[in-house]
């Protein structure tokens, strides 16, 4: 297991143009230490801002080691710097972009390299954008690839690190926003919203537990989705100038619940702390095979 030393953030200022990673290329961490033994280990996707930047921070403050995932180096710096000096937890930052596969590799390379066990993967990284439809670096509608395909592919590359340091959990920030999924159109082509396109992909995330649960069964493993609160006051919220209903950190509350709760099980939806029913096309057995299939072939690499 790699070991960084703590470094000054005036130090961590020549790391702010560090490249994200690239195809072929290793991740190496911008910042932060390895965990104390005993410690236990946590990966937050998409958590230098918003509420990943929140269950981050309460995680620290409990004592765990969280690994920080984002695109912002600043923001990412200033976490970690901010952890390390609550004296408590620890953490360190890594540098990956979602709509890119090859970047989800190698951040996946990069933990499995320099961690020994991971406790708990928190797949919360995801966006929600104005304007025209967009496509990843892969080709793929955007709120498909980084909300629902990236953490499909990062779940599968550390599934090894997760069944070795089972008890284990597996928490996937989805939404109460789900549509069903066209699989004559599931990029969009034909009939794109900024709704649908994340409402589908959120509904894709539930999926993908339901199908997790039944493949992990009885392997120390478990894993459940949860809505953590409508409308949260998230940069992504405010620069829309919609309008906010609750605070971040309900949702931390909620996403919380599932990382520590007693007596969860597995392979449910959550809506807060309450288990729920998510879309009636979560249930349909035909469409989670049609569903799991696609992201397989999407996310092989080539």
């Amino acid at each position: 297991m790699i070991r960084i030393a703590r470094v000054s953030m005036a130090l961590l200022a020549t790391s702010l143009a560090a490249p994200l990673a690239s195809s072929g290329q290793e991740l190496e961490p911008v910042a932060g230490r390895s965990p104390t033994d005993g410690q236990r280990v946590v990966l937050v996707t998409g958590s230098t801002g918003g509420l990943g930047r929140e269950v981050a921070r309460t995680l620290a403050a409990r004592g765990d080691h969280v690994v920080v995932h984002g695109r912002s180096a600043d923001r990412g710096m200033e976490l970690v710097a901010e952890i390390e000096a609550g004296g408590r937890g620890s953490a360190r930052l890594y540098l990956a972009d979602f709509g890119s596969f090859d970047a989800v590799r190698a951040l996946a390379r990069a933990i499995r390299r320099d961690y020994d066990r991971l406790d708990v993967l928190v797949n919360n990284a995801g966006i929600w954008l104005q304007g025209p439809r967009q496509l990843s670096d892969d080709g793929y509608e955007l709120h498909f690839q980084v909300n629902y395909l990236s953490s499909f592919l990062l779940t599968r590359e550390l599934l090894p690190l997760l069944r070795r340091s089972a008890p284990s959990r597996i928490v996937h920030v989805s939404s109460a926003a789900q549509r069903p999924i066209d699989f004559d159109d599931v990029m969009l082509d034909d009939d794109y919203t900024d709704g649908r396109a994340y409402a589908q992909s959120k509904l894709a995330q539930i999926m993908f537990t339901f199908d997790l649960a039944e493949e992990l069964a009885g392997s120390g493993v478990s894993t459940n989705a949860v809505h953590p609160a409508s409308m949260m006051d998230t940069d992504m919220v405010l620069e829309r100038g919609a309008r906010v209903r609750s605070s971040v950190h309900d949702g931390v509350d909620a996403v919380m619940h599932l990382i520590d709760g007693d007596d969860l099980g597995t392979g449910g939806y959550f809506n807060q702390t309450t288990p729920t029913r998510a879309n009636q096309q979560a249930y349909d057995e035909r469409a989670r095979e049609r569903l799991r299939a696609l992201a397989e072939r999407l996310t092989a690499g080539r």
